[in-house]
């Protein structure tokens, strides 16, 4: 198989264009192309007046040693991208390992764990997807939170309620993104997230695939409990001996995943409790931005605007502000709303969430600051503390009743309240409430965001217009604690404790969560089955 990259076409090209266009790349007849797949494809916009599909296609040839040695441009030979097992666990298998939060991550060492004959039990403190897609809707139609069953915690995890954005910037040199993306469609995702450059997916057709992953793991043998929250992972000599429930069932067990999502503020202090290594870190705070999609694709996308190949048109921004901070969008969720994302009583939240039509009036994404642990002294969860003090402050600005403080863009740079909103409508529910955002984040955030805006108005015309909205406040781009792992994936100081995904530091997005769930789960068969070796002998 040969792979040929930067195939450039129009975008209006017709379907056998890109045919010929191998053809001509090979310089080949018809008859010696036996077949090929697209493996990616995107579009270059640079041009707004001539935007080009690119495409990288993976093509199966007569006499293709021949044609290698013409050392054509952008033709190579196609990786392999087949998924292997690193284990299959013995018939009889003494132990059972457990794997907590259901998440992309859980999900995708579960799933892996099963495929390799280790039948886990995992634990989810939240509810089954639709059940959890209802407790959401309760917040989101009528202020009422239930802080087990929310956006942030139950089956699917937090990425159940986003744009369902699958690409990613993490190195992955054995493929396992396209294994990611394989089991998706297995689930139910469309097959486009094979090729399309920047995939997504939306709630909901991610709540049928989670369900079918769900049928799929128990088929293999994997046991999964909802409304199962672990109170406490019992280690002795540094060793994980079982994992204790809320109603105070025990689990014996030597090796835990913990993929618990960077909301579970419960579980990492019961982590520190038990003296479990981990650090703070970087994460970042911000404000949700709404604009008018239009105003974002003619921007974007001049006269191709609306093109139903290139879909509602997204961005990605950065600024380096004067006061040293970095200005960035996050999360960017192109004809989609901004959704009330808290898990905790008092405290507002927000994320961004699009359907997989991306057909709603607005788009949005959060405009955030980057902080350090420099911002926040304190114990290694001081980092969390910060978090629920902006969220509390939000909440107060809100009015108490879960709305969203929100404020236009005109009157945020002009340093001056907010008494009524304009033509772009907030999607935020249960609602907003007009105010002044000035002490809705540190004053080095305000400063640094003032003057990022009119910067990113220069590169998107109308960013800055008087009229955007901003809501507060976002604070859970990503976890604020890190739980340091070894080489072999484990705790470096609590041996049957993996640290895995978002929650333990070392994911930000479903594919590279789902990612470090099948490495954790890698090592883990791999200990499993070793260890029932070494107890064979």
């Amino acid at each position: 198989m040969l792979r040929l990259t930067e195939i450039r076409l129009p975008l209006d090209h017709p379907a056998d264009e890109l045919r010929n266009a191998i053809l001509k790349r090979l310089g080949i007849a018809a008859a010696a192309l036996q077949g090929f797949t697209i493996f990616r494809r995107g579009y270059d916009a640079r041009k707004r007046n001539a935007i080009v599909l690119v495409y990288t296609v993976d093509a199966e040839v007569e006499n293709e040693g021949a044609l290698l040695k013409k050392n054509i441009p952008h033709v190579a030979i196609a990786p392999d991208m087949s998924y292997r097992y690193v284990a299959q666990a013995p018939q009889g298998l003494s132990e059972r390992p457990v794997v907590i939060g259901t998440g992309p991550c859980g999900i995708f060492a579960g799933l892996l764990l099963a495929q390799m004959g280790c039948r886990p039990i995992i634990l989810e403190r939240g509810k089954e997807v639709r059940e959890r897609t209802r407790d959401t809707w309760g917040l989101w139609r009528k202020g009422k939170l239930d802080p087990e069953s929310n956006v942030q915690f139950g089956e699917g995890g937090a990425g159940t309620f986003s744009d369902g954005k699958l690409h990613s910037q993490i190195k992955d040199p054995k493929f396992y993104g396209r294994k990611v993306l394989t089991e998706f469609v297995k689930a139910g995702a469309p097959e486009e997230i094979m090729y399309v450059s920047k995939p997504h997916i939306g709630t909901f057709r991610l709540v049928g695939m989670v369900e079918e992953m769900r049928h799929e793991m128990e088929r293999l043998g994997a046991e999964i409990r909802f409304q199962s929250r672990v109170e406490d992972i019992e280690i002795d000599g540094g060793k994980v001996r079982g994992v204790v429930l809320a109603n105070g069932e025990r689990i014996a067990t030597s090796h835990v995943v913990l993929a618990v999502g960077h909301s579970a503020r419960d579980t990492f202090e019961m982590l520190h409790k038990r003296g479990v290594y981990m650090e703070a870190k970087p994460f970042s705070i911000g404000f949700r931005i709404e604009h008018p999609q239009s105003v974002i694709d003619r921007a974007r996308l001049g006269p191709n605007a609306g093109n139903p190949v290139l879909g509602a048109a997204d961005y990605k921004l950065v600024h380096h502000a004067g006061n040293g901070r970095s200005v960035y969008s996050f999360c960017m969720c192109p004809g989609g709303t901004v959704v009330a994302a808290t898990s905790e009583a008092g405290r507002v939240v927000t994320n961004g969430m699009s359907q997989y039509s991306r057909n709603e009036r607005n788009a949005n994404s959060g405009i955030v600051v980057g902080i350090t642990p420099d911002d926040y002294p304190g114990d290694v969860l001081a980092g969390v503390e910060f978090q629920r003090k902006w969220e509390a402050r939000a909440f107060e600005l809100g009015g108490r009743s879960y709305h969203a403080p929100a404020q236009r863009v005109g009157d945020f740079l002009a340093g001056r309240s907010s008494t009524h909103l304009g033509e772009v409508l907030p999607s935020y529910t249960p609602g907003v409430t007009p105010t002044d955002l000035s002490t809705a984040l540190p004053d080095y955030a305000i400063a640094a965001i003032r003057e990022a805006l009119p910067a990113f108005d220069k590169q998107i015309k109308g960013f800055a217009m008087d009229d955007a909205v901003l809501t507060g406040v976002e604070t859970r781009t990503s976890s604020p604690v890190r739980i340091r792992r070894g080489e072999d994936f484990q705790s470096i100081n609590t041996r049957g404790l993996y640290p895995a995904g978002e929650g333990a530091g070392y994911a930000g997005g479903i594919l590279s969560a789902a990612v470090d769930g099948i490495e954790v789960a890698e090592a883990v068969a791999l200990a499993i089955t070793a260890q029932q070796v070494t107890q064979a002998t």
